[in-house]
């Protein structure tokens, strides 16, 4: 089974052709967060988790499911046997140490006895973070670019899944080829510190009444539900400390009529199946 989180589509989409590849059961992790999250592992099944990296770091969605996930009976690790697991994340650009944090946490949580990670992927994807100034959704010509090395990417990560294909020396497969970037404890460290205390926030959130036709998209689309509207009604964050800052109701306006305070003004919308470019 793969479970998976997605803001603006990279990550399903990953996780998709993946799972069409290996035959996997789709769980996405917001359509479950809120129930008990236990689910029956058969005896020599994989498990694998697909997620964007936000700020360097691991989403705070992805930390409180593995807190809370767990596995039944059928196989689930009950004769002490550990099961493959796998993780794919996106990223505009690098991800830093995202993955060590992420291996560490696994570690840390009971539902990790049962799981081995053994294969580690990370993707580049269209960029769709748009919170601080100079930062903007790609071109059109290098979106392309991005989705079809991406495309060639994933096959290759595919291939190991489905042969278990596992790591040397301690290390997970794949492990030497993610982006993490220059310097990358400085940004999982104090840079996506900075972000998880000053820019993880729904308060910049705006609505342009001028634009905003009611249609309830942006309710619809947050992962955590943060906004309080639907069909008929403008709306409206309710600062409860779950937002992500995902961008995702942004991005998928149909009007543009969602700003990010000053910081998104101009700038563009992207999501996986539609992108478009704002003067």
């Amino acid at each position: 089974m793969i479970f998976y989180f997605s803001g603006t589509g990279n990550s399903q989409w990953a996780a998709e052709t993946l799972a069409s590849e290996t035959g996997d059961t789709l769980i996405s992790i917001p359509d479950v967060l809120g129930s008990e999250c236990r689910f029956e592992l058969k005896s020599g099944e994989h498990v694998g988790f697909i997620f964007p990296i936000h700020g360097w770091r691991v989403p705070r969605i992805i930390r409180e499911f593995l807190g809370r996930l767990s596995f039944g009976p059928g196989g689930g690790g009950t004769d002490g046997t550990m099961h493959y697991c796998f993780c794919l994340v996106t990223a505009g650009d690098s991800i830093g140490k995202a993955m060590e944090r992420f291996q560490q946490l696994l570690i840390s949580v009971p539902c990790g006895r049962l799981l081995k990670l053994e294969a580690v992927f990370s993707l580049v994807m269209p960029e769709s973070y748009v919170g601080l100034p100079g930062m903007d959704v790609d071109t059109k010509e290098r979106e392309a670019i991005k989705k079809m090395t991406a495309e060639e990417e994933l096959k290759r990560f595919s291939k190991a899944v489905r042969g278990h294909l596992c790591g040397v020396e301690g290390k997970p497969w794949g492990w030497e080829r993610l982006e993490r970037g220059p310097i990358p404890s400085f940004f999982s460290g104090p840079v996506g510190g900075f972000f998880e205390r000053f820019l993880i926030t729904d308060t910049p959130f705006r609505v342009d009444s001028s634009r905003c036709v009611r249609c309830g998209i942006c309710a619809g689309v947050c992962p955590v539900n943060d906004i309080k509207g639907g069909l008929g009604h403008e709306p409206d964050w309710l600062h409860n400390g779950k937002c992500l800052t995902c961008f995702s109701c942004y991005h998928h306006c149909p009007h543009h009529a969602i700003e990010y305070g000053k910081r998104t003004k101009n700038k563009g919308q992207y999501f996986y199946k539609r992108s478009r470019l704002h003067s």
